[in-house]
């Protein structure tokens, strides 16, 4: 199966992620989707629950959803809240089956 690849890019913090959980991700359209948080320059904690949410969102519409090129400051806040291992983290490099939007 192909997954598509949503581009996150700029700040994920709490004066953002509001923006992001009201556009929210295209699951309907999508069975598999992969975000990826290459572009993302600065975060907090708001940006491990707008994680934990869309991960919620994926498993209640039935879909598959990875993050790849999560930022280390990120993980390690995901890390300290005990829920890294919620996150469906995917390995980044040369994947055929990810196709870009």
């Amino acid at each position: 199966m192909t997954a598509a690849v949503h581009q996150i890019s700029g700040n994920l913090t709490i004066e953002t992620v509001a923006q992001l959980l009201e556009r929210g991700l295209d699951f309907a359209e999508k069975k598999s989707l992969v975000v990826d948080l290459e572009q993302v320059l600065t975060v907090d904690s708001a940006a491990v629950s707008l994680l934990l949410v869309w991960v919620r969102q994926a498993q209640s519409n039935g879909s598959d959803l990875s993050f790849i090129n999560i930022p280390e400051n990120l993980l390690s806040l995901a890390n300290l809240y005990g829920v890294a291992e919620m996150l469906p983290l995917q390995s980044i490099h040369s994947d055929p089956n990810l196709l870009r939007e």
